[in-house]
């Protein structure tokens, strides 16, 4: 049975391909959501890093800014900066209905952590506000978590955070006090396990980091050992 829902599946997505075959979210180009091409020319995010934001900083450990007040998170990391056809695939993914961009958003994450070697025992994704989730039909960084999840043998706990208010887009705040305190208080953790568990945040593009801080406190609250964070993409 479940070999005949699979080649179910597989005839029903060779079907979908012949009627809207995958166009490449960089150049347009046909066969891939992102063709080798494009893929190859992604802008990374190569150190020298903060060790803990991932801010472009020449010094040796820790900028200014986290030496000063350092976030409740480990240390963020992120593959690609986010401009030119990285933005083309998280704009597509988050706010024109493209679900299926997660596939190679995934793909490059798993490369990236299997490469990098982070020591975590969960995945969880940055949550939504209810309202904004059904409005957009899912949440991007759980389909990001999910999928990463799977191809790399970790397990997803995807329901336990919640956003409690519906803040602002992050977006919309231009300074990064702004953006912290638009999301202070904002994040509740309801589920149980934590006590001695590494987590790895999850979400799509990281500006400040306020939103992974602020996600990090509850999580460090609620009893998990360490708390680092991955995004596909950095704002330099």
């Amino acid at each position: 049975m479940r070999m005949m829902v699979s080649v179910l599946r597989r005839a029903g997505q060779a079907a979908l391909d012949m009627l809207f075959p995958p166009r490449c979210v960089g150049c347009g180009s046909f066969g891939a959501f992102l063709c080798l091409r494009c893929e190859e020319g992604l802008p990374r995010a190569t150190p020298p890093r903060c060790a803990v934001c991932w801010q472009p900083y020449k010094g040796s450990d820790l900028c200014p800014k986290c030496r000063q007040q350092r976030p409740a998170f480990a240390g963020l990391r992120s593959p690609y900066i986010f401009r030119e056809t990285v933005r083309e695939l998280v704009h597509g993914l988050k706010y024109d209905h493209q679900a299926a961009l997660a596939v190679p958003a995934v793909s490059l994450l798993s490369r990236y952590l299997e490469r990098d070697g982070l020591k975590v025992d969960m995945l969880i994704p940055v949550p939504l506000y209810p309202r904004r989730e059904r409005a957009r039909g899912y949440n991007q960084s759980a389909l990001l978590a999910r999928g990463l999840g799977r191809l790399v043998g970790l397990p997803v706990e995807e329901r336990a955070l919640v956003r409690e208010r519906n803040t602002p887009s992050q977006a919309e705040r231009v300074s990064a006090d702004e953006r912290r305190l638009n999301v202070e208080g904002a994040f509740r953790y309801r589920g149980e396990g934590l006590r001695g568990q590494r987590v790895l945040l999850i979400d799509d593009v990281a500006t400040t980091g306020a939103t992974l801080d602020a996600c990090a406190r509850v999580l460090r609250e609620g009893g998990a050992t360490s708390v680092w964070a991955l995004t596909l993409a950095r704002e330099d």
